[in-house]
């Protein structure tokens, strides 16, 4: 039989009201390891409901499993660090000449959604750069890294003209792909070597650093690591969660900094690569569930997609949502629009750093089944937001009315 403060533990978790956690907190289950309350950060609430989980779910818990255990999930880039490792990680490949000349100098080959204009524009900015299969001389030569630099971070060529046809999809981030892709001709050993390099060098550099891209002034170029989330992934892998994370950075990227927090690179996926027979990565994407090839990384429901595939070995439709909550994630954390349908999978708590985006924040503060939560984030949180998302109105990113995780629509939201 459960104890008393077990019992009362699970009945906090499936209670729907939002309040129902607030502190005081509720006694720990012997064992069980909770987040550490000396780290400054946590809406109580929050830290209560997060612990009630470690205790209702973990290892102490009734009916804990081994076996089968709870699976929880988290998107990386400005969910467990402040900013972007794929970005850190482009700009240091530019300026450290990382990326090669495609072979032929074909740019079509690093990538199929790049526009006619785009692939001339790096023709003509980078053809003098390098040999095919060679690095380019983007250090010295600003104007090719200037016409890299705007397809990724801009989706437009240096003269404005569209790069990506079209940029996003319900499953795929044209510029985040071709990132993954520009690692083509490195090991993945080189890849880690360099993304360490530029991690380090970013978490080392003052809060609010910026650096000079090509000829682009004000590029951010700080990354930190919130103790906060490497607290509560340790508390989680203590009580026997299966701890993943799933970003839309490239693999041998997300890997680096992963190890940061404690999580070995088999529990890691990120955007995935083939590569060729000398272990060198390649341009083509590994393929997810029913997909076209080249269609899906792990970026909005594709994220999902992943999460079925490699996590609970669900084919081949992965990236629709599960019946079965056996074969879906206990947690998830997210930050963005794009985090929205695997947070949504998540059966009992949803946790949401407010960025203010408004598709993801519309279900946070819809709060469907009374388990999300909303957490300012830890390092320069944004101001609270004052006006109501125009959850009634606004469109996914197939242009579909935002619809909440029981397919309902919703109501614009006040910010809780």
């Amino acid at each position: 039989m459960a104890s008393l403060p077990a019992l009362a533990l699970l009945l906090l978790v499936s209670c729907s009201g939002a309040s129902a956690l607030a502190p005081p907190l509720a006694l720990p289950v012997p064992g069980t390891r909770h987040i550490d309350p000396t780290l400054p950060g946590w809406l109580p609430e929050n830290r209560a409901r997060l612990d009630a989980l470690l205790s209702a779910r973990g290892a102490s818990s009734p009916g804990y499993d081994p076996a089968h255990r709870p699976v929880a999930t988290f998107d990386w880039d400005n969910t467990m660090m402040r900013n972007d490792i794929g970005d850190i990680t482009m700009a240091w490949m530019l300026q450290h000449d990382e990326i090669l000349q495609p072979p032929a100098r074909d740019w079509g080959v690093t990538s199929h959604g790049l526009t006619p204009a785009a692939r001339a524009s790096l023709n003509a900015a980078c053809d003098a750069g390098g040999e095919p299969g060679k690095p380019l001389a983007t250090r010295e030569n600003p104007g090719c890294a200037d016409a890299i630099y705007a397809i990724y971070d801009g989706a437009r060529t240096t003269a404005k003209e569209p790069a990506w046809t079209p940029p996003v999809t319900l499953t795929l981030n044209e510029a985040y792909a071709w990132l993954a892709k520009l690692l083509a001709g490195h090991t993945p050993a080189e890849v880690a070597r360099f993304t360490h390099d530029a991690y380090v060098e970013a978490s080392q550099a003052p809060i609010g650093a910026t650096m000079t891209v090509g000829s682009n002034t004000g590029v951010n170029a700080y990354v930190r690591i919130y103790p906060t989330m490497r607290d509560l992934v340790g508390a989680l892998q203590a009580d026997g969660f299966d701890v993943w994370i799933v970003s839309a950075s490239p693999q041998h990227v997300s890997e680096v900094v992963a190890h940061e927090v404690g999580i070995g690179a088999d529990h890691v996926i990120g955007i995935r690569t083939v590569p060729g027979a000398d272990g060198r990565l390649g341009y083509a994407l590994e393929p997810c569930g029913e997909m076209p090839a080249d269609s899906v990384i792990t970026f909005n429901r594709g994220k999902r997609c992943f999460i079925n595939r490699v996590i609970f070995h669900q084919p081949p439709a992965a990236q629709l949502p599960r019946a079965d909550a056996a074969h879906r994630q206990a947690f998830a954390a997210g930050d963005s629009d794009t985090d929205v349908a695997f947070v949504q999978d998540a059966t009992d708590l949803k946790l949401v750093l407010d960025r203010n985006k408004v598709e993801l924040m519309c279900n946070a503060d819809s709060n469907a089944g009374g388990r999300w939560l909303v957490q300012p984030m830890f390092i320069d949180p944004f101001p609270p937001r004052t006006a109501p998302y125009p959850c009634a109105t606004a469109l996914d990113a197939a242009g579909q009315p935002l619809l909440d995780e029981d397919g309902h629509r919703m109501r614009d939201q006040v910010p809780r």
